[in-house]
């Protein structure tokens, strides 16, 4: 029997899964019950669950101060993830081309159009990052696979923060706008491997783009460090 307090761990969990997408919660972050108990207006008992619930999938960690946190990846799992999504991905634009309706290809040629308009006027950020998870969300559907979907579903706490850093890095929108728009024109084409090949080339070029701002950022940290260095002795 389904009781309110299982239905408010769940409306809590799915709360926590779009704060971390939006940025509310980054990587490293920390995912205090109270707070968010009050944020929320529920009791702890809820929050607790789902907290618990969010760690059990990998989307929150304890830090050495056994502090939950969101979960960040290391270089390893970073490449991992990508590796996966590749794969997942590529394969849900291959049945798409196989299965998506014309209604479904129309809708995604929307949500294309839409995305290079408001790259045009210059909105913000968050609109643009939002709607490129509606147009991998309606891919995904598109490809009339539950057990796929099942496994993207399960991918979505460790993707919530990829997708904000490689749209936002300059001139990313428009590439990825690019990109899509290639990808659907192969989907209805019914051409399977030029989807699938398009797809593919669109993840591991997030993924480039991923270690690209990684770099640079170590690069700038290296940098700030180097500078507040205080010589210990004079070059001779």
């Amino acid at each position: 029997m389904v009781t309110t307090r299982d239905v408010l761990e769940i409306e809590i969990f799915s709360a926590l899964l779009d704060a971390i997408d939006r940025g509310e919660y980054p990587a490293g972050g920390r995912l205090v019950e109270t707070e968010i108990a009050l944020r929320y207006g529920v009791s702890r008992t809820p929050v607790r669950l789902a907290l618990k619930r969010l760690e059990t999938i990998g989307g929150a960690v304890r830090d050495a101060r056994n502090t939950l946190i969101v979960a960040a990846l290391d270089y390893d799992q970073l490449g991992e993830l990508y590796d996966l999504m590749e794969v997942l991905e590529g394969t849900a634009a291959r049945l798409a081309a196989r299965r998506a309706s014309p209604a479904e290809i129309d809708v995604l040629y929307e949500i294309v159009d839409r995305d290079a308009d408001l790259i045009q006027n210059n909105v913000d950020e968050s609109l643009i990052i939002d709607s490129d998870k509606r147009f991998h969300r309606q891919l995904h559907k598109a490809s009339h696979n539950r057990y796929l979907l099942g496994m993207l579903n399960q991918m979505h706490p460790a993707l919530a923060p990829l997708a904000r850093v490689s749209l936002t890095a300059p001139k990313r929108s428009p590439q990825s706008v690019c990109e899509h728009s290639d990808l659907l024109d192969q989907i209805k084409a019914r051409d399977e491997d030029a989807a699938e090949h398009a797809a593919r080339k669109h993840i591991r070029n997030s993924y480039i783009r991923r270690l690209r701002t990684r770099s640079h950022a170590l690069a700038e940290n290296a940098e700030t460090l180097a500078a507040e260095l205080v010589p210990t002795c004079a070059h001779r």
